[in-house]
């Protein structure tokens, strides 16, 4: 009978500890997609708000 289950040299459970992970929320990156989409300052790159329509909309008629 071979055992499957990778551990590292402390005894964790590598397959466990990425199944956790998987069902634990946001990612660090998800976090900062959803800041750009709410306020967040710093995170253009994430934003898909574009600048030519807001200045266009923010012209005086």
């Amino acid at each position: 009978m071979k055992i499957s289950k990778k551990f590292t040299v402390a005894g964790t459970d590598i397959e466990e500890v990425k199944k956790q992970n998987a069902n634990s929320g946001l990612s660090y990156n998800e976090v900062k997609e959803v800041l750009a989409r709410t306020s967040g300052i710093g995170t253009a790159k994430y934003s898909d708000t574009d600048p030519a329509q807001i200045r266009k909309d923010n012209e005086p008629k």
